[in-house]
Protein backbone atom coordinates (compact mmCIF):
# COMPACT_ATOMS: atom_id res chain seq x y z
CA UNK A 1 0.00 0.00 0.00
CA UNK A 2 1.20 3.50 -0.92
CA UNK A 3 -0.13 6.88 -0.04
CA UNK A 4 -0.22 9.68 -2.37
CA UNK A 5 -0.19 13.02 -1.54
CA UNK A 6 -2.08 15.84 -4.58
CA UNK A 7 -1.47 19.37 -4.33
CA UNK A 8 -5.01 21.17 -6.50
CA UNK A 9 -4.95 24.84 -6.83
CA UNK A 10 -7.62 26.19 -5.34
CA UNK A 11 -8.33 28.58 -8.36
CA UNK A 12 -9.01 26.07 -11.03
CA UNK A 13 -8.91 22.92 -9.32
CA UNK A 14 -6.20 21.50 -11.80
CA UNK A 15 -3.77 19.37 -10.20
CA UNK A 16 0.48 19.81 -9.96
CA UNK A 17 3.37 18.77 -8.61
CA UNK A 18 4.55 20.88 -5.50
CA UNK A 19 7.35 22.55 -7.51
CA UNK A 20 4.79 24.43 -10.03
CA UNK A 21 3.09 26.12 -7.43
CA UNK A 22 3.09 29.32 -5.63
CA UNK A 23 1.08 30.29 -2.56
CA UNK A 24 -0.45 33.51 -2.97
CA UNK A 25 -1.61 35.49 0.78
CA UNK A 26 -4.44 37.24 0.78
CA UNK A 27 -3.44 40.21 3.40
CA UNK A 28 -6.89 42.27 3.05
CA UNK A 29 -10.20 41.29 1.74
CA UNK A 30 -13.86 42.60 2.49
CA UNK A 31 -14.78 39.03 3.30
CA UNK A 32 -12.22 37.80 5.57
CA UNK A 33 -10.59 39.18 8.81
CA UNK A 34 -7.25 37.33 9.04
CA UNK A 35 -4.93 36.88 6.28
CA UNK A 36 -5.55 33.52 3.87
CA UNK A 37 -3.28 31.09 1.87
CA UNK A 38 -3.70 30.21 -1.41
CA UNK A 39 -1.84 27.52 -3.56
CA UNK A 40 -1.99 28.45 -6.92
CA UNK A 41 -0.32 26.85 -10.32
CA UNK A 42 2.90 29.36 -11.79
CA UNK A 43 0.61 29.56 -14.63
CA UNK A 44 -2.54 31.20 -13.01
CA UNK A 45 -0.31 34.24 -11.16
CA UNK A 46 -0.92 35.99 -14.62
CA UNK A 47 -4.52 35.58 -13.92
CA UNK A 48 -3.92 38.34 -11.10
CA UNK A 49 -3.40 41.79 -12.60
CA UNK A 50 -1.23 44.60 -11.03
CA UNK A 51 -2.84 47.77 -11.10
CA UNK A 52 0.77 49.38 -11.35
CA UNK A 53 2.31 51.74 -9.34
CA UNK A 54 0.38 52.26 -6.08
CA UNK A 55 0.57 54.15 -2.95
CA UNK A 56 0.22 52.68 0.53
CA UNK A 57 -1.47 54.97 3.05
CA UNK A 58 -2.03 54.21 6.72
CA UNK A 59 -4.60 56.62 8.39
CA UNK A 60 -4.29 56.69 11.70
CA UNK A 61 -7.47 58.32 13.39
CA UNK A 62 -8.02 60.50 16.46
CA UNK A 63 -9.63 58.05 18.68
CA UNK A 64 -6.45 55.48 17.91
CA UNK A 65 -7.54 53.54 15.30
CA UNK A 66 -5.79 52.97 12.04
CA UNK A 67 -6.67 51.69 8.43
CA UNK A 68 -4.54 51.07 5.16
CA UNK A 69 -5.68 52.50 1.92
CA UNK A 70 -4.18 52.41 -1.58
CA UNK A 71 -4.32 54.65 -3.77
CA UNK A 72 -2.83 54.44 -7.74
CA UNK A 73 -0.07 56.92 -7.89
CA UNK A 74 -1.70 59.10 -10.61
CA UNK A 75 -4.70 60.06 -8.07
CA UNK A 76 -2.11 60.39 -5.02
CA UNK A 77 -0.23 63.24 -7.21
CA UNK A 78 -3.50 65.25 -7.67
CA UNK A 79 -4.04 65.71 -3.90
CA UNK A 80 -1.51 68.67 -4.39
CA UNK A 81 -0.20 70.67 -6.99
CA UNK A 82 3.72 69.08 -5.93
CA UNK A 83 2.89 65.87 -4.00
CA UNK A 84 6.49 64.74 -5.09
CA UNK A 85 7.96 67.71 -2.96
CA UNK A 86 5.31 67.80 0.04
CA UNK A 87 6.42 64.01 0.45
CA UNK A 88 9.99 64.37 0.36
CA UNK A 89 9.77 67.49 2.51
CA UNK A 90 7.33 65.62 5.30
CA UNK A 91 8.77 64.51 8.55
CA UNK A 92 10.07 60.55 8.84
CA UNK A 93 8.13 58.16 10.88
CA UNK A 94 10.51 57.31 13.26
CA UNK A 95 12.97 59.70 16.11
CA UNK A 96 12.74 63.31 17.12
CA UNK A 97 10.25 66.25 15.37
CA UNK A 98 12.14 68.04 13.23
CA UNK A 99 13.41 71.42 15.09
CA UNK A 100 13.21 69.64 18.55
CA UNK A 101 16.45 70.57 20.70
CA UNK A 102 17.44 68.20 23.78
CA UNK A 103 17.86 70.69 26.95
CA UNK A 104 21.11 70.13 28.84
Amino acid sequence: MAIVSRKISDISGKEGEEIQFAKVVVRQHPKIDQPKALDVLMEELDSFKDIGDLVILEFQLPNGSTRDVYVRLADFNKVAPDMDAVVQAARGTRGRLPGTRLSS
